[in-house]
């Protein structure tokens, strides 16, 4: 388990050619028949006499076919097989075309798959654990009170559990009840605890939720004021992270995103294998977090929320403080309104 800094990653001849084919078989069947008369000629003279005389008489009463010519019956004959070879060859067309029609459809079937279903995309504010899914998350909702600028305001907050290993688990932004989280965590080993600012619903269980297995605190060195202000001075945080770090613990590779806006050292934890992150009160579902009912620094989350959090691939799931998933394709149709 180390911290590191890191770069910023940012389709007609068919019936000619039936027709040409008909004559041929036609001349190759009158040659042979010549072959046949001429050998019974031979044999029989008499007969080749009397067979002479009746194709003569024939032949006044009857024109001759010329060789090069088709009789009616054979052109009915072509013309039936020009005919069948082009339903045959629009038989084909009319294949191909459901077949690429098909395979069209198979695409837009794959295309238009539907969306599994985010377990945490739910729009309750009930006090509770769900997970985990299959990424290994788990979300406990803890209900408190946060107050701000002279006002209390009563919120449902997520802490959310995501497994690093076998063993152990990081916990980012642990709210108001402790025992809610450690009952969530179960057996396992907090490996740490990751707090995305300091203000009351991130950070108000972090010291009990890590003192159950002497896990490092992390957070944005500009956040210490805050945190002094609700933990005191004695209990400093172990990290001190910045956007453009990183976190490799157990098997997770934790990248940090700096999220100036609703404070100056918001931060998020995007997790690339898991396809998600952890964007704290930056951006809610729909909406820029607010912090109570105002904005701090409306400009700056703005930016935030365009240059780290939605230029993520669009599949990546969004986990706030507050309120259901979502994902940064979803919010990304927003965006302009918020402009």
């Amino acid at each position: 388990m180390f911290w590191n800094r890191k770069s910023k990653k940012q389709e007609g001849q068919e019936a000619t050619d039936s027709a040409a084919e008909a004559a041929a078989e036609r001349e190759e069947t009158t040659a042979a028949s010549g072959d046949v008369a001429a050998e019974d000629g031979a044999k029989d003279p008499a007969g080749t006499a009397e067979a002479s005389a009746e194709a003569a008489d024939d032949g006044a009463a009857e024109p001759a076919v010329d060789a090069g010519e088709l009789t009616g019956a054979e052109k009915d004959g072509a013309a039936e097989g020009s005919a069948a070879d082009e339903k045959a060859e629009e038989a084909g067309e009319a294949d191909g075309s459901e077949d690429s029609d098909a395979d069209d459809e198979s695409d837009d079937e794959e295309d238009e798959a539907p969306v599994k279903a985010d377990v945490f995309a739910d729009e309750g504010e009930e006090a509770g654990v769900t997970g985990p899914d299959e990424d290994g998350i788990t979300r406990v909702r803890t209900a408190g009170t946060f107050e701000f600028d002279g006002e209390e305001y009563p919120v449902v907050s997520n802490t959310w559990i995501i497994d690093a290993d076998d063993e152990g688990v990081v916990v980012i932004d642990p709210g108001h009840d402790a025992e809610a989280i450690l009952a969530a965590i179960g057996e396992r080993e907090v490996y740490l605890v990751a707090c995305t600012n300091a203000y009351s619903p991130h950070i108000e269980s972090a010291i009990k939720v890590a003192e159950e297995s002497e896990a490092p605190i992390a957070l944005h060195p500009r956040e210490m004021r805050a945190w002094r202000r609700h933990h005191g001075a004695e209990h400093r945080p172990e990290i001190e992270v910045e956007g453009q770090g990183a976190l490799d613990i157990g098997k997770l590779h934790i990248d940090v995103l700096a999220l100036p806006g609703t404070s100056p050292g918001t931060v998020g934890y995007y997790v690339s294998e898991r396809g998600v992150v952890f964007g704290g009160d930056t951006l809610r579902k729909g909406e820029p977090g607010m912090v109570g009912n105002t904005y701090i620094d409306y400009t700056t989350q703005l930016a935030s929320i365009g240059e780290a959090l939605l230029s993520l691939p669009p599949d990546t799931r969004i986990l706030p403080d507050r309120g259901p998933a979502t994902t940064a394709a979803a919010e990304g149709k927003n965006f302009d309104s918020w402009v």
